[in-house]
């Protein structure tokens, strides 16, 4: 899967993805800010009225009727955190032009297209339209009170704030009520004018293209059209963390819930890049599926959780341990949880294991090569890790883990803090 990078302006690149796999080209553009508390209501707000209408397709009908001109195109967007960064996503996904009835170039006009939706925004007198600014608003205020509806998804949420307590990563993705009552719109309008001059934009296309000679004169023109200006964005690449041990927290939280939610945010002490893969061993041996010793021995041989894993957070050096218990089974279920990771810094764990551990993230990274959007997304933390790893490189990485390296990164893992909430 041939993978190449054209810096078009500095703190712009253009990422291509040339793979005949689909009958699909996926097109992305990541605008990444830097995550601060002051911005970051803003920003979920102006993703929502950039999808709402453009200056030459004013409504989201007009945009719709666009996309199925282009072979029923589909368009989607999103927020997202990345180390201490906030990140802006905007796909089309849009059939090959090799597939259409008289080879039309769908792949140029989706291009276009989303960069309309980007970077051409409905606005009068330096305002966004009144109407979807208010509209979105009272919508993005709803995203924000319904926090609590997903439990589980809560309980992580309010784990990584309380590790991250003033610090950008402990920033609720969508941000705040109260900041949003302060928005206004010529405020916001001035916001998104300062991301499209400062933040870094990456665009990515996988698909079949080789024959499509000109899609980088395309890209290019559309950068010129926009006039996007270089800019300087050393500060908003993912540097690696020296964690130092600190005081484990206990954070407990009352609400109406049917179970109890244990979240344990660890840290990875004193770690470096060449120790992600470990990184990654690691966490599959201690809670990365059916076979992980969390899943084995906190839910199947102690039954006292109805579900238990951990995820490991590769841009911020966490693990994260995410379980749901009856309330009553709190101690018992955290003494068994520490005990693995005690286990763990004893090497009481088998080369099945650790081949188990490898599969299971083998697997998944293969499967990314099927899936446009994994691509996408592997290519862009590698990018703003600054490293040019393949997929097929890392995968060599994981395999060659040993058990040495997975005991000597145990013994670097620490508790940050254990969040319970229950009735």
């Amino acid at each position: 899967m041939p993978f190449n990078t054209i810096e078009v302006e500095e703190g712009i690149k253009f990422h291509k993805i040339n793979t005949n796999k689909f009958k699909t080209n996926l097109l992305a553009v990541y605008l990444t800010t830097k995550l601060n508390r002051e911005n970051i209501t803003k920003n979920a707000l102006i993703l929502s009225i950039l999808k709402r209408g453009t200056k030459n397709l004013t409504t989201q009908e007009a945009i719709n009727i666009k996309l199925e001109e282009l072979y029923g195109a589909e368009f989607n967007c999103g927020i997202d955190k990345l180390g201490n960064d906030s990140v802006l996503k905007f796909y089309i996904e849009s059939l090959n032009d090799n597939f259409t009835y008289q080879k039309e170039n769908v792949l140029e006009g989706s291009i276009n297209t989303l960069f309309e939706i980007i970077f051409n925004p409905l606005v009068k007198e330096r305002k966004f339209d009144e109407e979807y600014f208010r509209s979105e608003k009272e919508n993005l205020r709803q995203i924000i009170r319904a926090r609590k509806d997903d439990k589980a998804r809560y309980a992580y949420t309010r784990c990584l704030e309380e590790m991250y307590k003033d610090e950008p990563y402990g920033l609720y993705t969508y941000g705040y009520e109260e900041d949003l009552d302060k928005i206004t719109n010529e405020d916001l309008y001035e916001t998104y004018l300062k991301i499209l001059q400062d933040c870094k934009i990456d665009i990515f296309i996988s698909g079949d293209f080789s024959e499509n000679s000109e899609i980088d004169t395309i890209v290019i023109n559309n950068i010129k059209q926009r006039k996007l200006k270089p800019r300087k964005i050393e500060d908003l690449y993912i540097k690696n963390e020296s964690k130092k041990p600190i005081k484990e927290k206990v954070i407990k939280e009352k609400m109406d819930v049917s179970q109890g939610k244990l979240v344990i945010g660890l840290d990875v002490i004193d770690t470096n890049k060449e120790e992600k893969p470990i990184t990654s061993v690691y966490n599959a041996i201690l809670g990365g599926g059916a076979n992980s010793k969390l899943f084995q021995n906190v839910r199947e041989k102690a039954s006292l959780a109805y579900s238990a894993g951990s995820i490991y957070i590769k841009n911020k050096d966490n693990i994260i341990i995410k379980s749901g218990i009856e309330s009553v089974n709190y101690e018992k279920a955290v003494n068994i949880i520490k005990q693995q990771i005690e286990d763990m810094k004893n090497g009481e764990f088998s080369q099945k294991d650790i081949e188990n551990a490898k599969q299971l993230i083998i697997a998944s990274f293969k499967s990314m090569q099927d899936e446009q959007d994994s691509s996408i997304s592997y290519y862009f933390g590698k990018e703003m890790e600054q490293e040019r790893i393949d997929i097929e490189t890392y995968i060599k990485q994981i395999e060659s883990v040993t058990k040495e390296q997975i005991t000597n990164l145990a013994n670097k893992i620490a508790v940050n803090t254990i969040y319970f909430l229950s009735k």
